[in-house]
């Protein structure tokens, strides 16, 4: 299995909520470890750029003024096939769709208020990450697990 990097973002609604902790636990429970965070409020130019590609959509304008309403914990996960692992933990885009146990189910709101981001491809992973961290900023590192 290939070793993948992905973007991973807490969204406003998931700070506000106080489960930071939680989300990291269930990433690096599933093998995903961050080798980059930062904690930070998005300007709305910062917003509109990194979501630029649903700019044409109806729900562009209300994702950017959600995404820069609060403060958001910007990650990069690193770990076996990190994309397509993080998208399964996160779970479906509508927590009312989402498997039980997931991010989404059991903290999301509602489809808008979804807690969190991530990358859909790895492709799509490289450019995220790339927007936010630059590669001087990502930290690879070995876990000693506990016995």
């Amino acid at each position: 299995m290939a070793i993948e990097r992905t973007l991973s973002i807490i969204k406003p609604d998931g700070v506000e909520k106080g489960i930071i902790g939680k989300i990291i636990g269930r990433f690096e429970e599933k093998g995903l470890k961050p080798v980059a965070i930062r904690l930070t409020q998005l300007s709305k130019a910062e917003a509109e750029g990194f979501y630029a590609v649903h700019k044409a959509r109806p729900f562009f304008g209300d994702l950017v003024k959600f995404m820069t309403s609060g403060p958001v914990v910007l990650m990069v996960l690193e770990g076996e096939n990190a994309v397509a692992r993080n998208r399964e933990i996160m779970g479906a885009t509508d927590p009312k769709k989402a498997d039980a146990g997931t991010i989404r189910k059991d903290f999301a709101t509602d489809i808008e208020k979804n807690t969190v981001h991530g990358s859909d491809s790895a492709e799509n992973a490289k450019i995220e990450v790339s927007y936010f961290f630059p590669e001087v900023q990502v930290h690879a590192y070995e876990w000693k697990k506990l016995a």
